[in-house]
């Protein structure tokens, strides 16, 4: 099972041209996924879409025959005219199976305390999109999120949030409830196989990144680099080119992986040659 996580930021590469094709072409040439989770995905924000089809999911779907697409909007707003809405969030395309989708929303506390230095931040909502797919070997989770850039606050309250969806996904799947066929409490395809991805917008030293690996809940997550290549830095995802964000690149793009699938981490990669976006893809196998 082969997964991509890329931030494509609305398709916009570094030479300021929106390109869903092109974003579409470099992660096939990563590899032949079978899934892929996009972040940054937007429907009529017409400045970011150029010229480009205003609707990104639907663009999408076109260009990804064979494969099923789900959008979550972690912003869905009436434009300013009042003639239509207008959507960003989040995107998983399956070419598996996929037994339930779950939209969940992050928490969005008040981004900073207001005081006369720093009166305001920009902020937005966030979600996670929640995939149950059939892998090979049976369900797996799939959860893709975007984390708050401008406070660490708001991140670390969403990290946790994350962190916990899995552990309560987890005993759902260790302690199954009853069901009742043909309604809504049917067998659902409750699962401790759990993949994480995205952009978290945090690095590896950071208190959040400490959040999603906290151990003892009986249903810890690990990030998969570490599995392969313990001991060694995590590599940049972001900032390679464009330093407007920070001097220097960061890895802030994973994969956390639960417990029972750390015997299936078998191959990590990323792309730090494209300038499709100011975010680099990032590939995870499991086997």
């Amino acid at each position: 099972m082969k997964i991509i996580t890329y931030n494509t930021q609305w398709f916009k590469g570094l030479d300021e041209v929106v390109d869903i094709a092109r974003v579409v072409r470099v992660a096939r040439d990563m590899a032949d996924f079978d899934v892929i989770c996009m972040q940054e995905v937007a429907v009529n924000y017409k400045e970011l879409s150029g010229t480009t089809p205003p609707n990104q999911p639907a663009a999408l779907e076109k260009l990804l025959p064979g494969y099923q697409v789900f959008f979550c909007a972690a912003v869905d707003e009436l434009s300013p005219c009042g003639t239509y809405r207008q959507q960003f969030g989040n995107l998983v395309a399956s070419r598996l199976p996929v037994r339930q989708v779950q939209h969940l929303a992050l928490p969005y506390p008040n981004p900073v305390p207001q005081t006369p230095e720093q009166p305001n931040v920009l902020s937005m909502p966030r979600a996670c999109l929640a995939l149950t797919v059939m892998a090979p070997w049976g369900p797996v989770r799939v959860m893709t999120s975007h984390l708050e850039f401008y406070s660490e606050p708001a991140r670390r309250a969403q990290a946790t949030a994350l962190r916990d969806w899995h552990r309560q996904f987890s005993a759902l799947a260790a302690f199954a409830p009853k069901v009742m066929d043909g309604t809504p409490y049917q067998t659902k395809a409750h699962t401790l196989d759990t993949v994480i991805c995205g952009d978290f917008n945090f690095e590896v030293d950071s208190p959040e990144h400490a959040a999603m690996l906290e151990a003892g809940s009986g249903f810890d997550l690990f990030n998969s680099w570490d599995l392969l290549h313990p001991g060694e830095p995590y590599p940049a995802t972001f900032r390679i080119f464009d330093r407007t964000y920070g001097p220097e690149p960061v890895g802030c793009d994973f994969f956390f992986v639960s417990d029972s699938l750390k015997h299936r981490v078998k191959g990590f990669a990323v792309n730090q040659i494209t300038q499709s976006s100011d975010h680099q893809p990032v590939l995870l196998e499991l086997f």
